[in-house]
Order: C-alpha cells, then structure tokens, then sequence
C-alpha cells in the first residue's frame, strides 16, 4: 500500500453532522461488529465511533467483499471514514456508505507507530491526519476504557466470554448451521478440552500436525450467520474471535462416570460484537502470539501439570464413545433464545402437551422450535386488516389495481370541478388511448401551493403508472373521480390514500365516506387522519403466518398476525422493498432453517394465547402468538 500526497481533506467533528450528508470523520471505535453475512451476498459491519466532541455515530456499512470493511481489531482503535452518508434512523442520525467509500484503521494505543490498515492499494495520509490520529489517541486514553476481553488459552475460565487471538490448523462442516475450528494459541487451557469426533465429517488441516499438538488445540463450535465466515478462513491463518463463550460440561468417559471438559462456543447473531476477523501476518498484535508459538516445547503432547495423564486420554480426534458430537446440539438448546418476550414475562414455561390438554381461553409462555410455517412465499402472508370488523382481505396486486383506475379513467372529467379555490388543476390528453384526459389537482395550502414535496395531489383518470410515478414525486396522492358537485373518492377497491411505495386501503364494510372537500382545509396528510376526515375506517397491513411448533412434548399450530412488532419489519412497506423482503427471508430461514435437522434448529420463547372458534357446528380451539418479537442479533 502506498501513501499518496494531496490536500488534506476537511473533517467534520460528529457534533457538526446533518441529515443528507456526505462527510469525512475521524473517530475513536467505542463497538463494533466485524464483517458478517447480512443479506445476499454482502456483509455488514456495525461500527459506533466518539470523538473529542463526545457525540456517538453508529455507522451500517455494507460491502460485497469481507476485506472491503473496515479493518478493526477492538475497541480504542482509530477510523477514519470517507463519503460516509449521514441518515437519520428510529431518530438518531446514522452513518452509512456511499459511493467511493473508503476507510483506515490505526492502531488507538499511545506509542505504538501510526500504521494505516486498509483494503485499498493507495490512500493519502497527510501530516495532518497524523496529527489529528495523535490527538485522538491522547483523548481516548482518558475517555475510552481499554479493551480487557482478549486472553490466552491458559488462562480461560468457564462460564465467560472472552476474545482470543489464535492460529487455525483445522476445520470442518458439522451441518448447514454449525462448523468446527481447530486453533491453537500455544498456551494449554486449565481444563482439558472438549473434542469433537471427526468421523464423517469433510475436515481440512494436517491431522498429523494437529496430533502432534493434541493438548494445546482446542475445539471451537461456530454457529448461524457466522458458518458463511468460517468456511471462507485458510489453514495456518491468524484469528480474532470475538465473545467466544467458554462452558464446562459433563461427558461420560470409560475411565470416570462424568468428565469435565471445556467447550468453546461462537454462538449465533452480533450481540456483544460476536464474530470472526482475520489479521494480517504482519499485524503488530500478533507479536506475542508468534512469540508463544515459537516457545512451545518440541514434545508438546506431554500433559500439562494441571491435567492428569487419564484425563489427557480421553482428549483424541477419533470417536472414544463419548457422545460427544451431539454436545454441541445441547449447548444449542441452552442458548438464548431467537425470540423474546415484550411483555408477561412472570409467566412460566408450560410444555405443548399440557397446553393441548386445556380449554381456552388461556394464555402460555412456551419455548419451541418452529418446524414449519405456511405460507412459503412469504409475499403471500402480507394482508390488509380491519380492526373494526376484524376481516381479512389480499393486497391488490398492480394489474388488479391497474384495472380499477382504467374502469375509473372512462368516465369524462367535469370541467366544473376544475381550479377552485382549494387547488388549481391541470389536464392534459393521453398519446393514443382514445385521447383519455387525466386531470391532476394541486390542493393548495393558505392559498398557496406548497413544495412537492409538501404537496398533496388530486388525479384523476389516471392509471397505476402514472399514479406511481406522482407518488414519487408528491408528498400524497389520491385518486379521485368527478360526482355530480364535488371530487369523490373512488370505489374503497382502491387506496384511499398513496404515500411514496405504500398504498393506503378502506374496509368498505366499515366506512361510511364523506366529501374530498372536507379534507381540503386540513393540513395534516398523515393517513389516520384523512381516513377520519373522509369517514374511511383504515384497514392495516399485516403478517398473517401460521407456526408449526414443537417443544419436544408435542405439536402445536399458532396463528401469527402482526403489523411489524414480531420481524420488526413494516408489513405495509415490505412488498415494495426488495431490502425488507430479503430481511424477512433472512429471518425465516435463521429461526426455521432449510435442509437440517430440527434439533439444530434455534429455540424460539414465545407468548401465545388460545381462543374458541366456532365452524359451523364445530366448535375448535386456536392459538396466537402474542407480545413475542424476533431477538435484535437475529434481524
């Protein structure tokens, strides 16, 4: 990598950022998540930066390449960003990559030589960003706590989390959702490790090597969204596993009843930073650890002091009838769960087949796995709602849509009806078509017309691509058509209201419409209240799924309805997102993963409630799931 001199550029302090724009910052890290797969075929890493200012910036920054992420090794280390967009999210500003971003990463500790880590061939690096790399430094020594996580081998304990800086001699695939590190650090754990059997598994590494240095080689199981990560690490590569989790657990042994050993966990999600990064050979945070490498006795296969020679027997690469490759399903089945509840907590955990035993209503906290769900094509399970008469109906697709604004657009324009004192009107005639006339009505504001942006727009006779297109431009659309003295609505078959990509339904059994002029003198366009100020009852966007869950004890279909609370995903804007559309797929296959074994499925704590329902003559009882939401690591 080459330095390259130009003008320095100009910086912006954190406490100067505003919405929409593009900014170079230096920061100190505070958090961060290293690069995970996020969705698709980009990764995603989550990086909170302070400076002197003492003003916090969380930047979501997305790359199709793992190494073209920031290169961060802990907290206290030094970023600068270039063309980093600022946003503003759930009322926060937020930092994100844009076009031409580019990032370094320096070392934060006082003393060390200002090293500039980055992906990118060339960079400029000025004598004043020097300085500015210094200072920020000397600030974060007195403002930062110094990162404390990372130990060695030797000195683990169980029940903790950790970060460890080791070398990979081996790996494998255990199944879709969980794979198998061999690493070493040249230190020995306290207790002997647990092993994992290699029988029909596809492991890469020099066995004989990792035999050689069976006591020093622990066994690593890494879990979720973290496999796609692991696969892609190179034998004899330097790692930093963040938030690895250390547990001690009984094993059956022919020489003891119940053996100890210590297992090493890299759960699923980013929580705490949970992750993988690899680290340059040359990385000076690797000295020490080459310096234990180096040290280890030629006859490293001698027990430690601390381990007795009949428990270092039981520790083999071979399957010693331990049981031990399904130990690593029983520490998923003690992980924290993909969901959590929002509410009625001091409930406790009722098993399926009692809850199957009981007459409704009744209400349940369960832990199950979801073994199925329906519909498949997740599109499908966006519907519109009423919460007055509690009915359900399809979302319109575009041609239906289409169809309702064609048989609107033939009826002819009252030219009456056209530049009054609430809006000024323009009419033009379709290319072919007949010669259709559309008609778009500009609704002014104290007589004046606002920005488009502000603008709340009246069409007429027109089609869903014209309709589109308006609604991109203006801040509100609704299609209209002309009665006998004022503006109507259409038919409810259509949104009432068009706001960017979301449209806006009416229950047509619930609503009772009033006149477009009563709204005119409003000027608040939020749904809700033009719904109120036309007498429409607003029917709301929904997921409506049904699970399939099994706890073991029994089986149990619970009917899922929820507008965003559950996915925290917006029901109304993800038919239109192909961002949220992947999001949600994302989750589906992360809490009901596709082609593995159920018992490697994570656990979901769900709140459900049971209810009767008549059909017919038949009287059944249901369950719903309530107050439950997707967990933050798993969106």
């Amino acid at each position: 990598m080459s330095l390259v001199p130009v003008t320095p550029y100009t910086y912006t302090p954190l406490n100067l950022l505003k919405e929409g724009a593009i900014v170079n910052v230096y920061g100190v890290v505070k958090f961060f998540k290293p690069p995970y797969l996020s969705r698709g075929t980009d990764y995603c890493s989550v990086v909170t930066i302070v400076d002197q200012t003492n003003v916090k910036l969380t930047c979501m920054l997305f790359s199709g390449n793992y190494e073209g992420l920031p290169i961060i090794y802990k907290v206290g280390d030094i970023v600068r960003f270039h063309r980093l967009k600022i946003q503003v999210y759930k009322n926060e500003l937020q930092g994100i990559n844009s076009s031409g971003f580019a990032s370094l990463t320096f070392e934060g500790t006082l003393g060390t030589p200002v090293t500039a880590r980055s992906s990118s061939k060339l960079f400029s690096f000025s004598a004043q960003d020097r300085e500015t790399v210094e200072d920020l430094r000397v600030w974060a020594s007195t403002h930062i706590p110094a990162s404390s996580a990372g130990v060695q081998l030797c000195d683990v304990q169980p029940l903790q989390f950790y970060d460890l800086t080791c070398q990979l001699l081996g790996k494998a695939e255990v199944d879709g959702t969980t794979f198998l590190l061999k690493v070493w650090d040249g230190t020995r754990t306290t207790f002997p490790s647990w092993r994992v059997s290699l029988q029909d598994l596809n492991f890469e590494g020099d066995l004989s090597h990792i035999l050689r240095l069976q006591s020093l080689v622990v066994d690593i199981m890494v879990y979720d969204n973290h496999v796609q990560v692991a696969k892609s690490l190179k034998i004899g590569s330097f790692l930093r596993i963040f938030s690895l989790h250390t547990k001690l657990q009984s094993v059956n042994s022919e020489l003891r009843s119940s053996l100890l050993r210590l297992e090493f966990h890299l759960h699923g999600g980013t929580s705490y930073g949970r992750g993988i990064r690899v680290l340059p050979e040359t990385s000076p945070c690797l000295d020490q650890l080459k310096k234990e490498l180096e040290c280890v006795d030629v006859d490293v296969n001698q027990p430690s002091s601390r381990i007795c020679a009949a428990e270092n027997e039981d520790i083999s690469l071979s399957n010693s009838g331990s049981g031990s490759v399904s130990l690593y399903e029983v520490e998923r089945c003690q992980q924290v769960s993909a969901t959590i509840l929002t509410d009625h907590q001091y409930l406790t955990k009722t098993p399926i087949c009692a809850i199957l035993k009981q007459k409704a209503p009744q209400q349940y906290r369960i832990r199950a796995k979801l073994r199925s769900y329906m519909p498949r094509r997740l599109f499908q399970s966006v519907k519109l709602f009423c919460p007055k008469c509690h009915s359900l109906q399809e979302v319109p697709y575009e041609d239906s849509l289409d169809k309702i604004l064609q048989d609107a657009s033939s009826k002819a324009l009252n030219t009456k009806l056209q530049d009054t004192s609430l809006y000024d009107s323009k009419v033009w005639s379709t290319k072919g078509q007949g010669g259709r006339q559309v008609a778009v009505h500009f609704v002014k504001s104290d007589d004046i017309l606002p920005l488009s942006s502000e603008c709340l727009i009246l069409i007429e006779g027109g089609r869903f691509c014209e309709v589109s297109k308006l609604s991109s431009k203006f801040h509100s659309v609704i299609p209209v058509k002309s009665g006998l003295e004022d503006l109507e609505l259409l038919d409810l078959s259509a949104p009432f209201l068009i706001q960017g990509n979301v449209y806006h339904y009416g229950c047509k059994q619930c609503s009772n419409l009033k006149p477009i002029p009563n709204l005119l003198n409003k000027e608040l366009w939020n749904p809700s209240a033009v719904a109120e100020v036309l007498g429409i009852v607003p029917l709301q966007y929904v997921f409506v799924m049904t699970f399939t869950l099994d706890d073991g004890t029994g089986v149990l279909d619970a009917y899922l309805k929820d507008s965003e609370n559950f996915f925290k995903i917006p029901a109304s804007e993800v038919l239109t997102d192909d961002d949220l559309q992947r999001s949600l797929e994302t989750i589906m296959n992360m809490i009901c993963p596709p082609g593995i074994k159920i018992d490697t499925y994570p656990w979901l704590e769900c709140l459900i409630k049971s209810y009767n329902v008549t059909i017919g003559t038949e009287q059944r009882i249901c369950y719903q799931i309530f107050d439950t939401t997707v967990a933050e690591d798993i969106v």
